[in-house]
């Protein structure tokens, strides 16, 4: 599956951005300006640019609470996302949602969800309607390796394997559910194993190498809309950070971290495009400068935009 410079480039810009994005967030929080919570996923940003990298601009996905990366990757907007997260009305949400419900349907994304396994069965029924309505268009469902515990995962597959469903299930699996390690969570060593159960592929990828994840995604989704049915992809990566920012993180080593460290999904893939001959080093670090000016610009954009009115609290609230 040969990949255009534009492409590449394209993936090593978003990666770039998401991983800027997470850390100003962070730094953002702890300064009081973010409120409630916040999944964060530096060190991940490959999985979510190589899968969506393998989709066309009128496919959909839903996302998870940790769905920063997902939005960012779907085409979403810095200014957006941050005014989103600082509660400001000009956010995805009109600062109603925060960290965990971004949501930008024109562009295809039906949202982040504070759920665990909460947006399996929404894209499950986003695939049955497009095969209902026969518009091409394929879904990928991220989730992470705590929501393939759920009930909802085991309907959602067994549905959209047996309707052949033009959707693939994203498992984003970072080792840890909460504090709980994978490990002790899962009687099988991988989840993608579960794929035979429901008699559809099932693949297990290195979810640091953005190029690797893109073809094994591409692969699905070929397959997907071809209409020979769901797929089920475990991206194997791991979270820097916290569970979430009220995470001590007590339960992992300094040294396991620093180890997944070494394997940084931007790191890697910047120097295999300098050892391609796909860019020089120079290149890449003007894309860097780029990215990092247009986060700045959208937090001052994001810290300069209106409040929600008080007169305004029971808009989109239904009964």
């Amino acid at each position: 599956m040969a990949l255009s410079k534009e492409k590449k480039l394209w993936m090593y810009r978003k990666m770039l951005e998401i991983r800027h994005f997470e850390l100003e967030v962070d730094r953002l929080f702890k300064a009081n300006m973010i409120w409630g919570t916040c999944h964060l996923s530096v060190g991940e940003e490959a999985s979510a640019v190589g899968s969506i990298a393998a989709l066309e601009e009128s496919d959909m996905i839903t996302s998870t609470h940790r769905g920063h990366g997902h939005c960012l990757a779907k085409g979403g907007e810095l200014p957006k996302m941050f005014a989103e997260l600082l509660g400001k009305e000009t956010g995805y949400c009109r600062g109603r949602g925060g960290s965990m419900h971004i949501a930008d349907l024109e562009k295809g994304n039906l949202g982040a969800n504070g759920i665990v396994g909460g947006g399996i069965p929404i894209a499950t029924g986003a695939a049955l309607a497009s095969k209902m309505k026969k518009d091409g268009k394929v879904t990928l469902c991220f989730f992470g390796d705590g929501a393939a515990n759920q009930g909802c995962f085991h309907e959602a597959v067994n549905l959209a394997a047996v309707n052949k469903l033009p959707i693939v299930y994203i498992c984003e699996n970072n080792l840890y559910g909460m504090s709980v390690p994978f490990s002790k969570a899962s009687s099988v060593q991988n989840i993608a194993d579960r794929a035979a159960a429901y008699g559809i592929p099932g693949k297990v990828v290195d979810g640091n190498d953005v190029e690797a994840v893109y073809e094994a995604v591409k692969e699905a989704v070929d397959r997907a809309r071809r209409g020979e049915g769901p797929s089920l992809i475990e991206n194997k990566t791991y979270r820097w950070l916290g569970h979430s920012k009220s995470d001590a993180n007590v339960y992992r080593t300094r040294e396991e971290i620093e180890e997944w460290k070494q394997k940084c999904p931007i790191k890697r893939y910047r120097q295999k495009l300098i050892n391609d001959g796909v860019a020089s080093a120079e290149e890449l670090d003007r894309i860097e400068k780029e990215v990092e000016t247009a986060i700045k610009d959208a937090i001052e954009y994001a810290k300069n935009s209106p409040e929600p009115r008080v007169e305004d609290i029971m808009d989109g609230v239904y009964a």
